[in-house]
């Protein structure tokens, strides 16, 4: 009787442990939690496409640099001017609640969607720059739609070098919109939407 219970226990213990492994490996890329107070938003990373930019990322990650910080810049298509290239997305990181910090982190090496051939489409996380094409670090986009002029050859940079791709939401899409929906006043959010934190999953 007692070996026989001995084997149950053995093979319940052999069954939890390869529950957990295949937990572990619930997902094929790196993937990253964005925490807000609307939900949770699971965007998975593509180093093998843009391996400079999503090592910088997640180290920053890492190293809790999002904790605490905000979703601080929106475009919509209804409040921009009728002669400009239109665009619907979401901008956040430390620009706003860690200033200094954020001046600190040296730029990444510009990885364009010609060498990453990820395209600025619904869902995409992509970095924001200034006219430096290699000025990136920690300021990401969401694209709310297909951004065409994000892309390589694209107007939305003054170098048509565009801006880089380096991942995409997988779930929680539906608190991005959530977000995009918010108040804004010329391309601010107001208030701003608080980042709880990034966390790799």
């Amino acid at each position: 009787m007692f070996p026989k219970f001995s084997k149950y226990i053995f093979l319940i213990i052999i069954i939890a442990s390869v529950g957990c492994n295949q937990s572990k490996k619930k997902y094929a890329e790196p993937t990253i939690d964005i925490e807000t107070y609307y939900g949770d938003i699971i965007v998975e990373l593509y180093p093998e496409k843009a391996p400079k930019t999503v090592a910088a990322f997640l180290s920053y990650v890492d190293s809790d640099y999002y904790k605490n910080t905000s979703f601080y810049r929106v475009l919509k298509r209804e409040d921009q001017a009728m002669n400009v290239d239109k665009a619907d997305l979401i901008q956040g990181g430390l620009w706003q609640t860690k200033f200094k910090k954020q001046q600190t982190i040296p730029g990444i090496p510009l990885e364009t969607t010609k060498q990453t051939g990820i395209l600025h489409t619904e869902g995409v996380i992509s970095l924001a720059r200034n006219e430096d094409p290699n000025s990136g670090n920690t300021e990401f986009f969401i694209c709310m739609d297909d951004e065409p002029d994000y892309d390589y050859g694209g107007d939305a940079s003054p170098d048509k070098k565009g801006y880089v791709t380096f991942g995409k939401v997988i779930d929680g899409m539906k608190y991005v919109k959530q977000i995009h929906e918010q108040p804004d006043f010329e391309t601010n959010f107001t208030p701003s939407i608080k980042i709880i934190n990034i966390k790799r999953l």
